[in-house]
């Protein structure tokens, strides 16, 4: 496996970045809670309204056929936040659950999802080893210390039963005019590397499953 862009049909986003540098130690304090702030407050403080718009249909889609899955086939999102993608994925026929720190993201998410979304975090998985057909997860290991994204991509490992049926999406910079952008807007990312840092860092944990990059462009 290898660079894959599973987001590649979501719309871009419109970035006020000049908004975030006003406050930025109150908006970061504020999203590092991953409370309503972060997901349903104002925007310099996280997504500005996390609604669920059937853009996740398309990528579940996509994510059966990369990793060859069939009904009852079991996948993991961590970082599920409210449990869109974990959604989208049952409607299509798959045992999906996911796992997110945030308790308000786990309660706000849709009421038949509940039972499959698990509160805990990246550093240590709560499944068994070999339990999933596929892990996802998208843009969330960055929120760790570099330790931290070794530790979690190697229990992304751990709960796989094929290594290779993974992605992961991370921030990523290819010039020092991106970093500095990226400085700007982000609130809750602790790790952010150029592109062949992240894949030798990705070697380094011993991980083999596909990956893509979260850049902000100055265009």
């Amino acid at each position: 496996m290898g660079q894959y862009n599973l987001l590649r049909t979501v719309p871009n986003i419109q970035r006020d970045v000049s908004a975030r540098t006003h406050d930025k130690q109150v908006n970061r304090a504020a999203a590092l809670k991953f409370g309503v702030e972060y997901f349903d407050g104002p925007r310099e403080q996280g997504y500005g309204g996390y609604r669920y718009d059937g853009r996740w249909v398309a990528i579940a889609q996509d994510i059966i056929g990369r990793y060859g899955l069939k009904p009852g086939d079991r996948v993991l999102d961590i970082g599920c936040a409210k449990g869109f993608l974990v959604k989208d994925l049952v409607e299509a026929g798959i045992d999906a659950q996911g796992l997110d720190i945030s308790a308000y993201a786990l309660e706000a998410s849709p009421p038949e999802m509940r039972h499959r979304l698990h509160l805990g975090n990246a550093l240590s998985l709560p499944f068994a080893d070999h339990y999933f057909d596929a892990v996802l997860c998208i843009n969330t290991i960055h929120n760790l210390d570099r330790g931290g994204c070794l530790t979690a991509l190697r229990e992304i490992n751990r709960v796989l039963r094929r290594p290779e049926a993974a992605f992961v999406q991370v921030d990523a910079f290819t010039s020092p005019e991106e970093k500095s952008l990226f400085e700007d807007w982000c609130l809750t990312a602790l790790t952010y590397l150029q592109p062949e840092e992240w894949v030798a860092l990705f070697h380094e944990a011993g991980y083999v499953g596909d990956y893509y990059w979260t850049i902000l462009r100055l265009d």
